[in-house]
Parts: structure tokens; sequence; C-alpha cells
């Protein structure tokens, strides 16, 4: 039989009850012969509920010389999920041993609150397997050179359940969350929504990192890398319905483009209402400017996403770019402080109340006329435009917090993305 990884989400290890109907789920798995390594989230809310004592005590929370402690206090909250988990399954009759990240280990960089995996020592796992064990790897952490705890940022438990996939070449990961796929859009925006059986990687990603909240954008990057089947699927269906009918349950991930995808011209509308728009007015317009602008911005460890540089006039150019809405006070501090009179800009504008909304496709790539449709959907709405993104397989628009619904609703019925590809 196969060596299978299985993620639970934090909504998965909600409650007692909810651990349990973890335990039998894998336990099934087991018993049907499979080598199982199993990756849960912290309980849901308690990595809130442990940051939230953390800045009761300190208003210094947040500042990068409290990281490491941050990380020590976050990741206790995976540490209890294993433990509880490892015990539900010995309940249920499964040998079964967990595992902190620095215990396997799950060797990280430094960079606190948001470390990246270097690498990942297979031995004591494998033991475990091949003695018969199920493995329970805290998810979300890791070690650095130095010893100390490291976490890899919000949503790194699906990060590290498809590394260790990788690092032990398991036959697929399953990302068991509370939804049962990955949809054309979110069904609490657009009920019409339609569950899609596959999904390419490259859509994907582009899903990932435009908004769409299924799986962390680190965790498709890792899978594409190193080749990690995926499959999106649901915790909530019953756990004694036959691994058969389960493995083909929810949304896989494939890796190759064949005639069986579902070829329609477009596959899913993602948003981000996470965003916000700074702009630098009259700015010179010469060599070396926008790294001049971007590159103090990127110093600070500030995601920059959608950048325009307008047509010069009079030697002048104004120069916008998006950021996390997270980064925003930060950035516009760092613009009006450092980098605006640096670079003899007239004014440094910002908006917090933008969104961004995309429509994503591997079909657009054989496709003529689709953003022109998108932007002619938009227009019956009298959506306005501030900015647009395009790569090959997706195109952006910012706009507007407020018609960020409405634009969805209108792009998804004028891509008829409630029909069944034919």
């Amino acid at each position: 039989m196969a060596l299978i990884v299985h993620k639970y989400g934090g909504t998965s290890m909600g409650s007692a009850e909810r651990i349990r109907n973890v335990a039998k789920r894998v336990a099934k798995w087991a018993r049907a012969g499979h080598q199982m390594v199993v990756v849960p989230s912290a309980m849901s809310g308690e990595t809130n509920r442990l940051l939230g004592l953390a800045k009761e005590l300190s208003p210094s929370v947040g500042s990068p010389e409290l990281n490491r402690e941050l990380d020590m206090i976050a990741a206790t909250g995976e540490q209890v999920s294993v433990g509880l988990l490892a015990i539900a399954l010995q309940a249920e009759g499964v040998e079964a041993v967990s595992y902190t990240g620095w215990q396997v280990p799950v060797a990280t960089d430094s960079s606190f609150t948001k470390a990246r995996i270097e690498s990942i020592d297979d031995t004591r796992v494998r033991s475990d397997l091949a003695a018969g064990k199920v493995v329970v790897i805290a998810g979300f952490q890791g070690v650095d050179e130095d010893k100390n705890i490291t976490t890899l940022g919000r949503g790194g438990s699906d990060t590290s359940a498809v590394a260790i996939a990788a690092a032990l070449k398991a036959a697929e990961c399953l990302i068991y969350t509370d939804v049962d796929g990955v949809y054309t859009t979110d069904p609490r925006i657009v009920p019409e929504a339609r569950r899609l059986h596959t999904i390419s990687f490259e859509e994907m990603l582009e899903m990932a990192s435009l908004g769409s909240k299924i799986l962390q954008i680190r965790s498709v990057e890792f899978a594409g890398k190193y080749r990690v089947p995926l499959r999106v699927l649901s915790s909530f269906t019953p756990w004694d319905i036959s691994i058969e009918e389960e493995a083909k349950s929810g949304t896989l991930i494939s890796f190759e483009e064949d005639e069986k995808m579902e070829q329609a011209v477009v596959s899913g509308i993602a948003f981000n209402r996470d965003e916000a728009k700074v702009t630098l007015l009259g700015v010179p317009d010469k060599p070396g400017i926008a790294f001049q602008i971007l590159g103090p911005v990127a110093d600070a460890n500030i995601d920059i996403d959608v950048i325009i540089q307008n047509v010069s006039h009079d030697g002048k150019t104004d120069f916008s770019f998006t950021v996390h809405r997270s980064d925003y006070a930060r950035t516009m501090e760092l613009l009006e402080k450092t980098v605006g009179p640096a670079t003899q800009a007239a004014k440094v504008i910002g908006d917090a109340r933008i969104c961004k909304v995309s429509i994503v496709g591997i079909g657009m790539r054989s496709h003529v006329g689709v953003a022109s449709k998108m932007f002619r959907a938009l227009s019956e709405e009298g959506i306005n435009i501030q900015m647009i993104s395009t790569s090959e397989i997706k195109t952006s628009v910012v706009i507007d917090e407020k018609y960020m619904e409405l634009a969805v609703r209108a792009l998804h019925r004028a891509f008829e993305l409630e029909q069944i590809p034919g």
C-alpha cells in the first residue's frame, strides 16, 4: 500500500469530538494498509488566543525583537493538537506517535514568524512507519540552526504537510478542510458556484496567490516544485465512507494538462479584500526610479503586488502599487518619511478601501477577447477599474472594495461558470 499524508485544519481539530472523528478517519486508512503521516493545525482559535495573551502583556508585540518569543508561544497550539490526536488514535487501537517540528527535525531559517523550510530529516519518521505506527507531526513549525523554535506564518501547516509529503515521497497529500474542494468562486457570494473535480497546478497557484483561502500559496509552490499530488477535500464527510469514494472526492490538483481536464476558458474567480493602494505623485521619470521606490519597501519585508507607472508628463510620472492591508500603515509611513522625500515626490497618497478581483484559467492561453469580456461585464455594472495586472492565465483588476461582491457575481455570470464545461 501507499504512503499517504493527511493534513487537518483548525476547524477539523476544533473539539474533542472532531479530533475523535479525525482519528477514526486516519485509522480507517491505516487499517487498509497505508503508511500514514498526519499533520494537524492547532485547534481553531487557539493561535489567536495565545497571541492575544502576548499582546495583553506588551504593547511591543509585533516588533521584530519579540518575534522569537511569539514563535515559542504560537508553536504550542500545534503541540497540543498532535498529542491529542495521537491519544485519540491509540484509543482507536492504532499505534501512534507524535512529534513537534524540532523533534523530526524540520530545519528552517531564522526568520521568526515567517520562517522557510530548508530541509527535513525523514530518518525518525520512516523508522516509525516501518514499525507500523501512524506518525503525527506538528505543522506550522520547525527549528533553526541555533535550536530556536520557528513558525512558518499563518497557514503554514499546509506548507508543512506538503514539505513532509515531498521529503517522504508520499503517493498523495490530502488536505482536509471545512469545505469539500475548490470552487469556481466563494459559494457564500455566488450560491451557484460549482465545485471543480480537477484544477491544474498553475491555476491553483494563481488562485492561492490572488486571495483564495483554500490553500496557502507557499504550500502550492512547494507542491509544484516537488510535484506532490494534492487533493483538497472535507473532513466533515462521514469518516466511514469507503477509501475509494473518499479518494475520488474533493478537488484534485493536477500537474498534467490532458484531455480529461475541465477545458473551460476561465476556471475560477478569485478575490482579495485585504489590499491597499499607495501612490507617489510627481516623481522624476528617470532610470532607477522604480528601484528607489520599491527597494526600501522590499527591504522592510513588505510584499508588493500590482504595480503601475503612468506616462511621463514634463519629466514627471505617478507611481502606484498595492500591498497587503496589514502593511498599509507601515508602507505609508515609509513613503512619507523616507522614500517620498528621497525621490522628490510631490505627494504621497493612499487608499485602504480597495480590493482585487481576478479571473483565472489555463484556457485563456488559447482564447482571445477574454480580458475585454471581463472589462465589459464590469462596465455594465458601473464598476470603475483602477489598476490592471495580467499573466498568461489570469487577469486581475483593482476596484473599490464596495463593488467586490457585485464584480464577482457579474464575472461568474459572464463566463457561465455555473455550467459544467462540455
